[in-house]
């Protein structure tokens, strides 16, 4: 008797586990990632395309800015993925590898070392995964391998060029500034990673403006401070301790070491009285910008981060729904087809709001 009962029980359970099933409506999409509820959201969601993103250091000012502006330009329209290379290729290799094996549609990479890209560029290729690079521009051979790799970057030469710009305005003007009277201008230079094509071009280039104005140089002292601001300081501490007043100005080419040097020149009793002491970077960081406001920063070159990261979004976006870019579907001329040059502008106290 009870086998009978216990066997009825059973089968109306199974009879209403049916009807339950049977009343529910079908889901009609994959799961997403955003975690949203609705489900016209989580259509969409699963149809946007899948960008893998590689930062050569999450630690950099102005690449924070880059990612940034990644990261918001994405919204709503793709899923990045961004992570952190730490300053090591062979990590950065790895990270691409993974991306691969997510089968992402799209690589915008960062690259800790420009030479190479082109490792990177084959296994992109392999994959047929396109490829845009950003801020640190490949070799130019790298970058023909293949019909679907693309750079968004500045021309570092015009960024230099600034610079010298910049200081020649202030020599002119500031006929003190010529501290031992004999009409050459002695300077230190704290410079970028070795071999990084921004930092050879802007210390090639920010000396070549000044001398095309006219005006002589001499080179004190020449550092690298890796991009550093802890390492512009300790770099400028060591050319006051070696040089003393004989130093007139400081090109650093970037403002992270250009505030490392103030930060230094503070300390050895500049920008107090009549003490001055011109000094000019690159980026136009948002503490830069208060250097400029405060005193202490001479002037700035915009490396527009905000149009570089929207920019590398917009390639990638692109290539990632199987189309070519132009400038009709990016919003960004492309030169020679591969292309995205963004353009750096002169910052001082006077035009500071440009930059803001």
């Amino acid at each position: 008797m009870k086998k009978t009962v216990y066997l009825i029980l059973a089968l109306l359970l199974t009879f209403s586990m049916v009807l339950t099933a049977c009343g529910k409506a079908p889901s009609g999409g994959s799961e997403q990632s955003s975690g949203s509820s609705q489900s016209g959201q989580s259509q969409q969601s699963s149809a946007q395309p899948y960008i893998g993103c590689a930062i050569y250091k999450f630690d950099d000012t102005f690449m924070t800015s880059v990612r940034d502006t990644i990261a918001k330009a994405a919204e709503g329209k793709a899923k990045v993925d961004i992570v952190d290379s730490q300053n090591s290729q062979p990590t950065q290799n790895d990270k691409v590898d993974l991306f691969i094996t997510k089968k992402v549609n799209a690589l915008a990479i960062n690259p800790v070392d420009r030479t190479a890209a082109g490792v990177l560029i084959d296994k992109a290729k392999t994959a047929n995964i396109p490829i845009v690079f950003f801020n640190r521009e490949p070799l130019p051979e790298d970058m023909q391998k293949w019909d679907k790799v693309y750079y968004v970057g500045a021309k570092a030469e015009e960024s230099g060029t600034i610079q010298g710009q910049l200081v020649v305005d202030y020599w002119k003007a500031h006929p003190e500034a010529d501290k031992n009277k004999d009409g050459v201008m002695q300077y230190v230079m704290l410079k970028g990673e070795p071999g990084h094509q921004d930092a050879e071009l802007r210390t090639k280039y920010s000396i070549k403006a000044v001398e095309d104005a006219g005006i002589k140089t001499e080179k004190l002292a020449e550092d690298t401070g890796m991009w550093d601001r802890v390492k512009g300081q300790e770099k400028m501490a060591a050319f006051l301790a070696s040089l003393g007043d004989k130093i007139e100005v400081v090109f650093a080419n970037n403002d992270d070491m250009a505030l490392g040097a103030i930060e230094a020149l503070k300390a050895a009793g500049y920008f107090k009285g009549d003490k001055y002491m011109p000094v000019v970077g690159v980026d136009a960081t948002a503490p830069a910008l208060q250097a400029l406001e405060d005193g202490t920063l001479l002037g700035t070159v915009l490396n527009d981060g905000k149009n570089q990261g929207n920019a590398t979004f917009m390639l990638s976006y692109v290539l990632a729904q199987g189309l070519v870019p132009d400038k009709g579907n990016t919003g960004y001329e492309i030169t020679d087809g591969k292309y995205v040059w963004v353009p750096y502008k002169k910052i001082t106290k006077d035009n500071i709001n440009d930059a803001k």
